[in-house]
């Protein structure tokens, strides 16, 4: 394909209808909250508007919008105000008991494990994929990985334990 076939030009709304739930989910991984997931979403999405990128392929795309969605996270957290903000309770509904189950469990893993496990299994993403996105080690990736499913398994057999 031509480096034309990916500029800018494709339609935004075609662009926002396959990236809008990626972004989210990652939005809302990072930051456990509806409402700064919705800003993130938002400014996600603005910088595309601004920057007007051009990209190789449709993964260099995906890898884009995965990099600047963490990016943006993370300079949320970075923020005066986060540090003085105080959390609120975000009751979120999901469709079946065990997805939000496991949503609830996954928030009480750290942000590097709930990234690489978000990005391994919902974005279908490879160790490789991951280690570039995040501009790390595919050794430090699969460390993560193991490290995670490990947490997870604890906290789940603590959880169904009692």
């Amino acid at each position: 394909m031509d480096k034309q076939s990916f500029t800018f030009n494709d339609c935004l709304e075609d662009v926002i209808n396959v990236y809008a739930n990626m972004v989210y989910r990652i939005a809302f991984s990072y930051t456990r909250d509806k409402s700064n997931a919705d800003d993130i979403f938002q400014e996600v999405f603005f910088r595309y508007i601004r920057k007007k990128p051009i990209f190789e392929t449709e993964e260099h795309r995906k890898a884009w919008f995965i990099r600047v969605t963490a990016n943006c996270c993370k300079k949320m957290w970075s923020s005066a105000w986060m540090k003085k903000m105080v959390p609120l309770e975000d009751n979120i509904k999901f469709e079946m008991a065990e997805t939000n189950n496991l949503h609830y469990e996954l928030k009480k893993l750290p942000i590097k494990y709930r990234t690489v496990i978000h990005l391994f299994y919902y974005e279908d993403l490879s160790i490789e994929e991951i280690s570039k996105t995040l501009k790390k080690k595919p050794s430090t990736i699969r460390t993560q990985l193991t490290r995670a499913r490990y947490k997870l398994k604890e906290i789940l057999k603590e959880d169904y334990d009692v």
